[in-house]
C-alpha cells in the first residue's frame, strides 16, 4: 500500500531504476534492479527464503549491527526480471526507497497517508539498527484494523468514501501473474482439495480455491507464523487470521478453516 501511495504522490514510477534512489549503487549493476522487480519480487538478489537455496539473507541480517551495510553488500545471483525468488530484502528496499523519495521516515509516511486515513492507532513497528521502521515484517496491528486495510482493498482503494491509494495502483498490484510453484492449500492439508500453484503480483498472492463445489479465487498477504490478510471478491469479503506456528506447514491451516468453515458459512 505504501509504495502505491509513493507512487500515486509522484515520488517515484514501478519502472525507475533503483540506483536512483539507493546512491550506494548508482554505478552499480544492482542500480539496475527497478521498482517493479523489488515488488515482483524479481530483483535476482542473492537471496532466497522459500525452497531452501539460499542465502537466508533476512536471518543473516537479523546478527549484524548495521542492516544498512548488510542489504547493500549483498551481491547479484542473475539478472533482475527473470525468477521469483522470496526474500525479505525487497520489501526492506521498497521502504528504503520510499523514505529516501519521501525525504520521511517510513513510520511517520506511513503514519501520515495510511493509518491515520483509516482511523488506525494502535500499532507497533520494529525499529532497525539504523533507525528506520522494518518494512518486511515484524509489524504487530489488531486484527480489525487488518480488516479495515482489506475492506480498502475490496473497495479499490476506498475508505469511508475518501481514496486512500488509487484504483489503478489496487489494480496493478494486485494483478498476480507470476506463478510461485507452491500451494498454500497444499501446504494445508486439506483432503480432498485440488491443488493450484499460487500466483504472485506486487507483495500480493492469488490462488485458486477447489473444494467440493468450491471454485474461487484468494487474494491475500501472508506472513510467517499463519499471518494472513484474505479478500474473496466473489463473496465481498475479507477475512483475517494471525497465528504463532512458525516456521512449519501449521502456519498454512488458515486455508484448511477457510475452506471448510469460512466459504460455507459466507454460502449460506
Amino acid at each position: 500500500m505504501l509504495a502505491g501511495i509513493a507512487v500515486d504522490k509522484g515520488l517515484f514510477e514501478v519502472d525507475d531504476e533503483i540506483g536512483k534512489f539507493i546512491n550506494e549503487w548508482k554505478n552499480d549493476p544492482r542500480g539496475k534492479i527497478t521498482i517493479k522487480n523489488l515488488l515482483e519480487m524479481k530483483s535476482g538478489l542473492a537471496c532466497e527464503g522459500f525452497f531452501g537455496i539460499g542465502p537466508d539473507c533476512e536471518a543473516e541480517m537479523w546478527e549484524k549491527d548495521d542492516w544498512l551495510k548488510y542489504i547493500f553488500n549483498i551481491p547479484l545471483r542473475h539478472d533482475p526480471g527473470l525468477n521469483w525468488e522470496y526474500t525479505s530484502m525487497e520489501p526492506e528496499l521498497v521502504g528504503i526507497i520510499i523514505s529516501r523519495a519521501s525525504k520521511m521516515n517510513l513510520m511517520d509516511f506511513a503514519k501520515r497517508y495510511l493509518f491515520e486515513p483509516l482511523a488506525i492507532t494502535k500499532y507497533e513497528w520494529f525499529v532497525t539498527p539504523n533507525g528506520g521502521g522494518y518494512a518486511a515484517g515484524s509489524f504487530d496491528i489488531k486484527p480489525i484494523d487488518l480488516l479495515k486495510i482489506g475492506q480498502m482493498v475490496l473497495d479499490k482503494g476506498k475508505w469511508e468514501g475518501r481514496q486512500i491509494v488509487s484504483e489503478n495502483w489496487i489494480n496493478e498490484s494486485t494483478n498476480c501473474q507470476t506463478d510461485v510453484e507452491m500451494s498454500f492449500v497444499r501446504f494445508a492439508r486439506t483432503k480432498n482439495a485440488k491443488y493450484s500453484s499460487a500466483k504472485y503480483g506486487y507483495f500480493w498472492y492469488s490462488e485458486l480455491l477447489q473444494y467440493g463445489a468450491i471454485k474461487t479465487e484468494v487474494l491475500f498477504s501472508s506472513g510467517n507464523g499463519g499471518q494472513y490478510m484474505m479478500v474473496l471478491k466473489d463473496y465481498d469479503a475479507c477475512v483475517v487470521f494471525t497465528g504463532s506456528n512458525f516456521g512449519n506447514w501449521r502456519g498454512k491451516l488458515p486455508f484448511d478453516i477457510l475452506l471448510k468453515y469460512v466459504i460455507p458459512m459466507l454460502e449460506n
